[in-house]
């Protein structure tokens, strides 16, 4: 064939249908449509998406112009990098200009740090030296953001000062930290440092719109959404009645998200933000240049484990991912320790570098907007945009967003989402590797601190700041309490036949137990009464699982089950699978308390376990 020939080749145009009917023969007839499920935010996923599922008005945006959901610049990152901006954790100014001076030596390229740390904020500008002419700060602040200000408007070169210093009162209230403060009275402590960042460093943001306070109490996309315009929205009318025009109030915001585990769902989320906050922005007639949202973001708290802990790395470096792809302007990486409140030398390094790869490796610098025109992304933000825009009206017409967090309204909707997210996790429909699936029986978890609980004031709920692992780390401790007395926490596995029948049941007990810290002691092969009731008798076990094939079962399980409870009446007796109806109330009725399957509640049955050890062991 002719290199012309070749080159007029074309593959044959392929429809939706004969996509569809392609996977559908992959699936052996079954319907694609199997395929599909819904999120939280209440959007059905499909498998699969077409240009029909985008709006052309999506598809015809170029990076660079309203309504910005593909970022500011048309450039891209290529343009203006974003900022790497790990916290720094110190509570001498001595040490914090040490480690302020070896992080941008190694790829930092923001001031950012645990302002609320310092045990001397006075002291910043020694502190920082002249790094505040090269790099712009990253803070987010409570207690200490007028003070830090004050000093930092004594420099000579104050004019030069950048990045944000920024707090958010309804986010501080909302997380229980507002030390008996009234809403208002927050607000009203911050006007004088908005004036006086405005006069001395015009380039310093200091009005925070925090979202990371409901995502880490277990807010959906849309939630976070609609909470984040109606704060910023809420900050606008104060700044708004106090004087300031919409332009200067607008140049003075930054709005910080958490990356959850979602990959797509948190690109999105990023991208309808930008959307909205800019067709609020239009609504007040700003400009189109004071429109464009800046975003600081970080990987979320709320995804990691205190066990298995390496893997928060992963998890770490995915949510990174995502937030670069997102659009963001500042991005923390949290360190796989994390929960233990304090990093290492070793953590903070792997964190850190974890954007310099995406930075140098992974050339995310050098594409602006690599998923602008992908259907599925471009339709989960228009999806996102339309239903948080949808909530974002509804909290408006209750009253606010400080309203709603006097009244509770918005702490029950989280709690919510939450309980749906904690129960597919209990069943592990959800998994968390190394937690509730594949969890290893000797493992070191990490030494996570109990921090002081919220002190918020008394007219609003706090919204606890939780991690999703944490129901099961629970379970490790009371079994790692129960090891401390000299009780091993352990079940029986009576495996019915050779190992080919009854291995498969087997294996997944071993991995259902594993998560409460619960040993799996399996038999050697049964294949009789005497046998199971010998295996019984050596071992040192108050729970059996009866492991096996359907067709085991049908010929052995029930005269041993009988057996049992009639040599051993106080013996617990559960089932591996779920037979027909039929079958399992002949095997309620033997004796079996429970079948173990892959749609259990893992958590309530291994607790249940737990508990029932706990009294035994207190008894003797």
């Amino acid at each position: 064939m002719s290199l012309k020939k070749m080159m007029e080749e074309r593959f044959p145009e392929q429809t939706v249908e004969d996509w569809k009917q392609s996977a559908e023969k992959t699936l052996k007839g079954k319907s694609i449509d199997l395929l599909s499920r819904n999120t939280y935010e209440n959007i059905k996923l499909k498998p699969l998406y077409s240009k029909e599922d985008a709006e052309a008005a999506a598809l015809s945006q170029y990076p660079g112009i309203a309504d910005f959901r593909r970022g500011p610049h048309a450039a891209g990152y290529l343009s203006e990098a974003w900022r790497v901006a790990q916290k720094i954790s110190a509570a001498s100014v001595e040490e914090l200009s040490k480690k302020l001076h070896e992080a941008v030596e190694k790829g930092q390229t923001s001031l950012a740090f645990q302002s609320d740390q310092l045990e001397n904020p006075k002291d910043i500008n020694r502190a920082i030296g002249n790094l505040y002419q090269k790099y712009p700060f990253s803070l987010e602040t409570n207690k200490n953001q007028q003070l830090l200000i004050e000093e930092l408007s004594k420099l000579a070169e104050s004019e030069k000062v950048s990045g944000y210093i920024a707090k958010d009162p309804l986010a501080i209230a909302a997380e229980g930290k507002s030390n008996d403060r009234s809403i208002d009275d927050l607000y009203d402590q911050w006007a004088d440092v908005f004036s006086m960042s405005a006069a001395k460093m015009p380039q310093l943001k200091t009005v925070l719109v925090n979202s990371s306070v409901y995502h880490n109490g277990g807010a959906s996309a849309v939630q976070e959404l609609a909470i984040a315009i109606a704060s910023g929205v809420n900050h606008l009318q104060y700044f708004l009645h106090h004087g300031q025009s919409i332009d200067t109030i607008l140049s003075k915001m930054i709005f910080k998200f958490s990356i959850g585990s979602n990959f797509f769902m948190e690109i999105a989320k990023l991208r309808a933000a930008k959307v909205l906050w800019d067709k609020v922005a239009s609504s007040y007639g700003a400009a189109e240049e004071s429109r464009q949202m800046v975003i600081a973001a970080e990987t979320s708290y709320f995804t990691k484990s205190a066990f298995d802990p390496y893997v928060n790395m992963l998890r770490a470096g995915c949510e990174a991912f995502a937030a670069v792809l997102g659009g963001v302007q500042y991005l923390h990486v949290s360190p796989y320790n994390a929960p233990e409140a304090d990093g290492s030398p070793f953590s903070d390094r792997i964190a850190r570098n974890t954007q310099l790869i995406l930075r140098e490796e992974a050339h995310l610098l050098k594409v602006s907007d690599p998923a602008g025109g992908s259907w599925y992304i471009e339709h989960l933000t228009n999806v996102l945009i339309d239903k948080a825009w949808a909530l974002f009206l509804e909290i408006e017409e209750r009253g606010g967003m400080a309203e709603i967090l006097k009244t509770g309204w918005i702490q029950e909707q989280i709690s919510k989402v939450l309980e749906k997210k904690e129960q597919d996790i209990h069943t592990r429909k959800q998994s968390i590797i190394g937690t509730n699936i594949y969890a290893n029986l000797n493992d070191k978890p990490l030494q996570v601190k109990s921090e002081k609980g919220p002190n918020g004031t008394s007219d609003i709920k706090p919204i606890p700041q939780i991690r999703l692992s944490e129901s099961f780390e629970g379970l490790r401790r009371a079994s790692e309490k129960l090891n401390k007395k000299g009780r091993c926490p352990e079940a029986g596995l009576i495996c019915l036949g050779p190992l080919k029948d009854h291995k498969a049941r087997a294996d997944f007990i071993s991995g259902f137990l594993a998560p409460g810290g619960i040993k799996a002691v399996k038999s050697d092969p049964i294949e009789n009464r005497a046998e199971a009731a010998a295996f019984i008798k050596e071992s040192n076990c108050r729970h059996f699982f009866i492991c096996g094939s359907n067709d085991q079962y049908n010929s052995m399980a029930l005269p041993i089950i009988k057996h049992i409870k009639e040599a051993h009446p106080d013996k617990a007796i559960y089932f591996a699978g779920l037979p027909e109806e039929g079958k399992r109330e002949k095997l309620a009725a033997a004796g079996i308390k429970d079948f173990i399957h892959i749609k259990s509640n893992c958590y309530e049955t291994l607790s249940g376990l737990l508990n029932e050890m706990e009294v035994a062991s207190s008894g003797q």
